[in-house]
């Protein structure tokens, strides 16, 4: 039978016969006189084999292994590794689509977060954030883009200190009581200059803010160094007023000193 014949035979393409040709998976019968090639009962029986191992989700190079094994260990071995991804794969979409039921739940009763989705400990935080009299202040609220931001963009180790850090000062009614206070100091500051007198009280609340187990984790920097990477440190500043940032800038200066022995 021709190459159309047997790729009906099987149900695939024909482009499929002649990408399992170049893949070296199904053998290419020598042409005919007529310059068309003749397949056989064993091409279609290897084909149809092809295709139901692909059809099981292996990769071309995996099937052209199983081919090349005539005792079937390399068929089990790749099964069994299949079989554990799509294990994986159903924990994976069992667990989104408990985080979309809460999200769904959320959006029917109003209580979906502006920068939804984030995490669920990132959103119950900034839930019970919400009762918080600070919650109004400006500068929480960009307090709280940039948590959504770390947590997306933060390397998981970090991103973990980051909304364990938030909790401290959430759940601590001494450490939110000092939040609140330094979120005030910095609305205060909103149209004033960089050289502001009430810029070092600002920063040494907000300074105040950080517990002290988290300032003896912070990694060491040079003198005149930020903690922070440059790019997202100029985003930030260029988000707040120029007293705000200098007060910013003299908190993690504060901090960097704390942190070194």
């Amino acid at each position: 039978m021709r190459i159309g014949e047997l790729a009906a035979l099987v149900g695939v393409s024909t482009r499929a016969v002649r990408h399992y040709h170049h893949q070296g998976l199904l053998p290419e019968p020598p042409r005919k006189p007529n310059g068309y090639r003749d397949y056989g009962l064993r091409d279609a029986v290897r084909l149809a084999r092809v295709r139901r191992l692909t059809a099981l989700g292996l990769g071309l190079d995996e099937v052209r292994d199983v081919l090349g094994d005539d005792t079937g260990a390399e068929l089990r071995e790749v099964l069994g590794e299949l079989d554990e991804e799509l294990r994986r794969q159903e924990e994976e979409i069992r667990t989104r689509r408990v985080r979309l039921a809460e999200l769904l739940r959320q959006a029917e009763d109003g209580t979906l977060p502006e920068s939804a989705p984030l995490s669920p400990e990132l959103t119950g935080l900034f839930a019970r954030a919400a009762t918080s009299p600070a919650h109004a202040s400006a500068i929480a609220a960009k307090d709280r883009d940039v948590l959504a931001l770390l947590e997306t963009s933060a390397p998981p180790g970090a991103r973990e200190s980051v909304v364990a850090l938030a909790g401290s000062v959430a759940s601590d009614e001494a450490t939110a009581e000092r939040a609140q206070h330094a979120y005030a100091l910095l609305d205060a500051l909103e149209d004033a200059a960089s050289d502001d007198p009430r810029v070092p009280e600002a920063a040494h609340a907000v300074a105040a803010c950080v517990p002290e187990e988290t300032v003896a984790g912070m990694p060491a920097v040079a003198e005149g160094e930020s903690p922070m990477a440059e790019p997202f440190a100029q985003a930030l500043y260029a988000e707040l007023a120029p007293a705000q940032a200098e007060a910013v800038r003299q908190a993690i200066a504060l901090l960097t000193r704390r942190s070194t022995p």
